[in-house]
Order: C-alpha cells, then structure tokens, then sequence
C-alpha cells in the first residue's frame, strides 16, 4: 500500500512538473479514466492482502518460544484510559464545605451539627475538616463558631488517637481553642461543654474537679435562662457525675432530679435516677 501511494505522490509530482513547465499533457479519455480506476482498485486490494497475511503469520519471540500474533482486529492501538471526571472531587469538595457549614452556623441544631460529626468520622474525614477549620480560623480569627467547632474537631480527633503523646497534644489544643471561643462569646454552649467535658477527663492529680462542677454549674445557670432545648439534659446528666466522684451523692441525686423534671423524656437522667439507692 505504501508503494501504491508513493507511485501515487510521483504521478501526481510527475504531471503537476510537466504542466508547470508548460509541456503539453494528453488529457485521458472516459474509459482511460475508468480502466486506471479499476487497475488501481486492484492493486490497492492485492496489496492489502499481503498486509494482513503478512501481519497474520508473522511470529513473535517470547521466552525463546515462537508464538502467533494476534490478528490484526485484536492489535488495534489500545484507546487511551478514560480519565475520571473532575466533577466528583468538585462534589466531594461541596459537600465538604457544606459539612462546615453547617458546623459553623448558629442557625444549624445541635441534631443537625452531631449528624456531621458522624460522618466525618464514617467518612474518614475529620483530618479534613480539621484543615478546612483551622483555615477558616486563620482568615477570621474573631470568629467563636469556628473556634468553637474546631476545639469540638481536636477533641473528637484526640479521641481517635492511640498515642498518649499525641493524645495529649490535640487535648491541649482542645483546651485552648475553645478557651478562645469563650473569650469571644461566653454563651457558646457547644464550646463551654465540650471545653468541661474534656477537662473532666484531666488526672486527678491536677485537680480540676472543682472547676469542672463550676463549669457544669455556670453552664446550667445560662441553659436556665434560655428556651429549653433537648441537647440541655446531658449538663445534668455531667455535673451530677462529678458531684458522685466527688464524694457528694445527694447532690447528685438532686442535679439529675431537676434535669428529669425539665427532661422528662432523656432516658440517661431516668437512668441515673433509677440506679439510685
């Protein structure tokens, strides 16, 4: 085939030179035209029979062993692999800055922020909130919200970690970080909680007790003086803990009584109530 188009180009060469200098050129008739049509059909037919015969029977040298090779059909040039489309990183993209989002607002409820939060952590991608958080914190420092859920994202990361070293260093990133939310706005409840819940699990040795109780207890003052919300019955359920290890159980007993009477419906209240003595 490839003599074929070759003898071609000259031909065509041959006859553009003989006009371009002027040289007289017989013009072809009809059934000269038809007949070199069909000379020339033939040609380019036999030539690519002997192609594919000659592609066909040809022998590759593999392990020393002479094998076939595939017919011509099956060493068509391999497609070049379908790229995946960008546009499911975009989504996972959306939908992470979604989930933030919704961390950060004070429209969004406590169900709704605690539904994020499981699953980020099913998902495997707290180690990205956790980026996305501190990014935001980095252009709006004076933002309690994000200070606030990214304490909240540290401690749950602390709680995932083996390592007591580096258990202790996201503790106290914890710590600090929504010490920073107080600051801004003493009212976050999610950063006050969070901030005495983790303090709470500090050793005795460093006796926090006491401003664990007094934490709890300032947290209860400011639920008492707003509408009552669901998530509020888990303070009660905290302070009276600590009142127990403390060596106090009638103040216990009455902490979680008076959780129970604003919250009939927590079952962890009826549960402390119902171990009593």
């Amino acid at each position: 085939m490839k003599r074929l188009v070759m003898g071609s180009v000259l031909v065509a060469a041959a006859i553009g030179a003989a006009i371009g200098l002027g040289l007289h050129v017989k013009r072809p008739t009809t059934q000269d035209l038809a007949a070199a049509e069909t000379v020339a059909q033939a040609e380019q037919e036999a030539e690519t029979r002997a192609e594919v015969k000659e592609v066909t029977e040809q022998k590759l040298d593999v392990g020393g062993k002479q094998i076939s090779s595939k017919p011509p059909e099956a060493i068509a040039p391999k497609s070049e692999p379908t790229k995946p489309e960008p546009i499911m990183r975009v989504a996972a993209d959306v939908g992470q800055a979604q989930n933030i989002d919704t961390l950060v607002s004070r429209q969004a409820t406590f169900e709704e922020k605690q539904a994020v939060w499981k699953r980020l952590k099913e998902r495997g991608q707290l180690d990205q909130a956790i980026g996305e958080l501190e990014q935001r914190l980095a252009s709006n420092a004076q933002a309690p919200e994000v200070s606030a859920a990214l304490g909240q994202a540290y401690m749950k990361k602390c709680a995932q970690i083996q390592d007591v070293r580096e258990q202790a260093l996201f503790a106290m990133k914890a710590d600090q970080t929504l010490e920073t939310a107080l600051n801004l706005d003493p009212s976050n409840w999610e950063a006050r909680f969070t901030k005495t819940v983790g303090m709470s699990y500090w050793p005795a040795e460093l006796n926090k007790g006491k401003e664990v109780i007094q934490e709890f207890s300032k947290l209860i003052e400011q639920q008492e003086s707003q509408p009552p919300q669901p998530h509020f019955a888990r303070s009660y359920t905290w302070l009276g803990e600590q009142y127990r290890k403390a060596g106090h159980p009638d103040y216990a007993a009455q902490v979680w009584q008076r959780g129970a009477a604003l919250f009939p419906s927590d079952a962890e209240l009826r549960a402390k109530l119902a171990a009593q003595p």
